[in-house]
């Protein structure tokens, strides 16, 4: 949005077109009071505050974004140039971006047939765990046929990274290969730990970086989705990564690498999740944050672009309804291409169950496909580039990823800041009021805590022994669902269907989210309709209007509790206008807790609430 002046000097629209702040604060406060959102004593203005939400490193994103929000920012630069914000590189490749599959928990025979189906189908380079099912002593059988070569290969071996980069170089040896372009040795001795794979050897940097400067290739990544899975929020991820490259970059200047050759051997991986416009923000941010590393290291400015992998975020999955992963992980794929990642990873979207099914893997690698050649969104560089709000988050972000940042440093660094449990205490904190927006279905996860289906069979999949350990978003709803509740609500619905819908449908769902199923009256007249209706469930709750509840709402709940209902429960809020507080003993409406509503009721139908 501009002023009048400056929309007339720019011509972009036709007088009739032209607005101003103070038309659009107008037009969005009517609509906002005709919801009930906006008093008619508040002012226009008002609108901004009502529409402004909170990121969970407390980052206020407005509803849209003005020219005033990004006036006193710096500047961006352009593509393939510091502080790389718009992208490491001036010009897209040819290819988009490098579609980068995930296998783990394979044996490698298992490895080099899904490999080489991926890599005939639109694949680029491969990430394999390596250690568990694959020992490194297996690679040569696991790349057989993988021209290494032309598909780079990335390395993950939090047991032994040493031994797998030492078997991949003698491989390459044996083979007589120069490796392609991005293959990376994939030393992380952090990323292990915080993993849970146990305490850090830096000692691996050094061994994994002398066999990668022999060989010609990437030897170090910095994985800021460890930290991302145990719950971080974007602003602790970015700072996190940092702490861990800086450590590294140390660690290696020290063991007798120049600056440059340090940092041109690392690389960045990042989660992207279906939050759109603060994952491509966070890619953005970190190029800038990352290229303010090496200029105060005192490299040379062409030296701090940060190659960047991006992963469709664990957490973010789930179990349940697992064809929404699709969707979670389309949105994830788009927002780090349009933020600048060079090689994205799709996880299949039943990755959460076990190890992923031939469609899965289809799938995953077909979402980059039909971005890159059927949307076209790797045709230009930084297309979110200029955008007020993308740039204005992307510099809150980048401001929030230094301050993790700094704190990591006081404390000592990211070694001390993990012992010291500085770090993890703060993810925790994040954990917790994530957890707190997910119970109260502020953050809704579909098919988890909304519009869940109980009756669903989930397909079955192949354990993998070698899946990472994640706090899944949805976490606290599933457990809910693995254990069925014991016997059903019965869902006292009063008056005809019109009157009823409303109200049975969201407490349906709700129960649903829980693993409770319900009974329903149906179309009822009367009290004794609904009596006559009920089966001697101990939990019931009644779902009418507000007119119908005022009619004959109380004497609905007398007469259920005379005929054995133990536990009452009205769809809605209980006072004067509807049933008294007194008659029920609980109640749902937007934005309950639903999960200690859940649960409660699930005690009470095993017969373990207080009043059973």
């Amino acid at each position: 949005m501009t002023s009048g002046s400056e929309t007339d000097r720019l011509a972009l629209a036709t007088p009739e077109d032209q607005h101003t702040a103070a038309d659009w604060e107008k037009a969005t406060a009517a609509v906002l009071r005709k919801a009930g959102r906006l008093s008619e004593s508040d002012a226009d203005a008002d609108v901004w505050n009502k529409l402004t939400r909170t990121t969970l490193d407390g980052i206020a994103v407005a509803p849209i974004g003005t020219s005033a929000a990004t006036a006193d920012l710096p500047a961006t630069g352009v593509p393939g140039a510091a502080p790389f914000t718009r992208g490491r590189l001036a010009e897209k490749p040819e290819i988009g971006w490098d579609v980068r599959a995930h296998f783990s928990g394979l044996a490698a025979k298992d490895v080099n047939e899904a490999a080489l189906l991926d890599l005939e189908n639109g694949v680029n380079s491969l990430w394999l765990h390596v250690g568990g099912v694959l020992a490194p002593a297996e690679l040569g059988t696991a790349l057989k046929g993988v021209f290494l070569d032309l598909a780079p290969v990335t390395l993950d071996a939090p047991e032994d990274p040493i031994a797998a980069a030492t078997a991949f170089v003698a491989l390459l040896g044996e083979l007589d290969v120069t490796p392609a372009e991005g293959t990376n040795l994939g030393a992380d001795p952090i990323g292990a730990q915080v993993r849970g794979e146990g305490a850090i050897s830096l000692d691996v940097v050094d061994a994994v970086a002398e066999l990668a400067k022999q060989a010609g290739t990437l030897g170090v990544v910095v994985d800021g989705s460890a930290i991302h899975d145990q719950g971080a929020s974007d602003a602790q991820e970015l700072g996190y990564s940092l702490a861990v490259g800086v450590t590294y970059l140390r660690r290696l200047v020290a063991a007798g690498f120049s600056l440059e050759e340090a940092l041109g051997l690392i690389e960045f991986r990042y989660a992207a999740t279906a939050e759109q416009f603060p994952t491509i923000a966070k890619f953005r941010a970190a190029r800038r944050l990352w290229a303010r590393v090496a200029e105060l290291s005192g490299a040379e400015a062409a030296a701090g672009g940060q190659r960047q992998h991006a992963v469709t975020s664990r957490p973010m999955m789930a179990k349940y309804d697992p064809y929404v992963n699709m969707l979670r992980t389309t949105v994830a794929a788009f927002a780090a291409g349009v933020g600048g990642a060079e090689a994205i990873t799709v996880l299949p979207f039943d990755a959460p169950l076990g190890q992923p099914s031939v469609l899965g893997r289809r799938n995953a690698r077909n979402t980059s496909a039909l971005l890159i050649s059927e949307s076209h969104i790797a045709k230009v560089v930084d297309p979110a580039g200029g955008s007020y709000a993308v740039e204005k988050l992307t510099d809150d972000l980048a401001q929030a990823g230094w301050a993790e940042f700094t704190r990591i440093e006081e404390a000592g660094g990211i070694a001390a800041a993990l012992e010291d449990g500085s770090l993890l205490g703060r993810v925790e904190a994040v954990v917790e009021a994530r957890e707190a927006e997910i119970a109260r279905r502020k953050r809704p996860l579909t098919g988890v805590s909304e519009f869940p289906n109980l009756a669903e069979v989930l397909p079955e999949r192949p354990a993998n022994p070698d899946a990472d350990e994640v706090r899944r978003y949805g976490a606290s709803f599933e457990a809910l669902r693995d254990e069925p509740a014991t016997g059903t609500v019965f869902l006292a619905t009063l008056g005809p269907v019109a009157a009823h819908t409303a109200r049975a449908t969201f407490a349906s769902n709700l129960f649903a989210a829980g693993g409770i199923g319900v009974d329903v009256a149906g179309a009822t007249d009367g009290v004794d309709a609904l009596v006559a209706a009920y089966a001697g469930q101990p939990v019931v709750c009644l779902a009418g209007a507000d007119k119908t509840y005022a009619e004959w709402g109380a004497a609905a709940a007398e007469a259920l509790r005379a005929a054995g209902a133990r536990h009452i429960i009205l769809a809605g809020k209980p006072g004067e206008k509807t049933v008294e507080p007194s008659l029920v003993d609980d109640a749902c409406s937007v934005g309950v807790d639903a999960l200690t509503f859940l649960t409660t009721t699930r005690a009470h139908l095993a017969g373990e609430g207080a009043d059973a």
